[in-house]
């Protein structure tokens, strides 16, 4: 069962909160399927890891996307090659082009909700709204009437969506000042009371469409209705794949619920443009190191090979 301690257990394998690997690496994935592994670098230093993707050192896949159309077919190959559960959090926030420069439309992102529930079935899609960006583009009332909205598209199809409010870290700052300075709007960082007021009411909505709402490590702002969010799920692989998954609770960040996992992705290789992702500090390296990529390489990007 989950948070049950072993000496080895199957590792769930994370693809990717890093970047965005079913939009735009599909066919990396997929032969990184077939090799049974993935390369990975270590973006904190030390030694080039190798992580399985296949059982028995994999138990299941956590994937993460804007727009998981390009892998599809991967997530057939997924299902009847290794016989490992999953799920995809796909993001779905209708930000304005100032925000997110290259995202699919939030219409065409929430009709894959629905393709991606009635293909792989129940659970298999969780619906991400954040982070909840403040601007004088997408204030609080304009959250609140958008994510209504949007509830009502995603509540047959999704049974959870995730919220956090935007952490705005040096290079998030950066990013948000020089698009406010290109396109005309401000933004801020509100008070805790005011996030807490606005994450309740868009709790509140969420239930309104039978949706639970959970927030993504931001104790903090927790607030009623709202659950703790554990983005990398080993209960929900259990009830997708019916077997237990045998994975401590590790925390990939600070105040984090999530359980133990491992990440293939690289950072600075995600061009969807958002001002406000953690993941890339500048949208020209991701273009640049999107054109760098190899798919037949075992690393995501030929920068993490090893040196001889």
């Amino acid at each position: 069962m989950p948070g049950a301690s072993a000496r080895r257990y199957a590792m769930i394998v994370s693809a990717s909160y890093r970047t965005d690997i079913p939009a735009f690496y599909s066919r990396w994935f997929r032969e990184r399927l077939r090799a049974g592994h993935a390369r990975v670098v270590n973006p904190y230093g030390g030694p080039p890891g190798i992580v399985p993707l296949k059982a028995p050192d994999a138990a299941g896949f956590v994937f993460w996307t804007r727009n998981v159309a390009p892998f599809l077919t991967v997530l057939d190959e997924v299902r009847e090659t290794t016989g490992l559960p999953f799920f995809i959090h796909l993001t779905v926030t209708g930000y304005p082009r100032a925000l997110d420069a290259a995202t699919i439309p939030a219409a065409r992102a929430m009709a894959q909700i629905e393709t991606v529930a009635a293909r792989f079935g129940p659970g298999t899609v969780v619906w991400r709204y954040d982070p909840v960006v403040l601007t004088s583009l997408t204030p609080p009332v304009w959250h609140r009437r958008t994510f209504r909205a949007l509830c009502r598209q995603a509540a047959d199809a999704a049974d959870e969506v995730v919220l956090s409010v935007a952490q705005i870290y040096r290079k998030t700052a950066r990013n948000l000042t020089a698009a406010a300075h290109a396109h005309g709007f401000t933004w801020n960082d509100p008070a805790t009371a005011d996030k807490r007021a606005l994450l309740t009411d868009l709790a509140a909505i969420a239930a309104e469409h039978r949706l639970k709402a959970t927030l993504c490590g931001q104790p903090e702002l927790s607030t009623p209705g709202l659950g703790e969010a554990r983005c990398i799920d080993a209960g929900r692989l259990e009830r997708i794949g019916g077997k237990p998954i045998a994975a401590p609770v590790k925390a990939h960040r600070p105040r984090c619920g999530c359980f133990a996992s491992r990440d293939i992705g690289a950072y600075d290789s995600c061009p969807h443009g958002c001002v406000y992702c953690y993941a890339v500090g500048s949208r020209a390296r991701a273009g640049r190191n999107l054109g760098r990529h190899d798919p037949a390489s075992p690393f995501l990007l030929p920068a993490a090979r090893p040196q001889p």
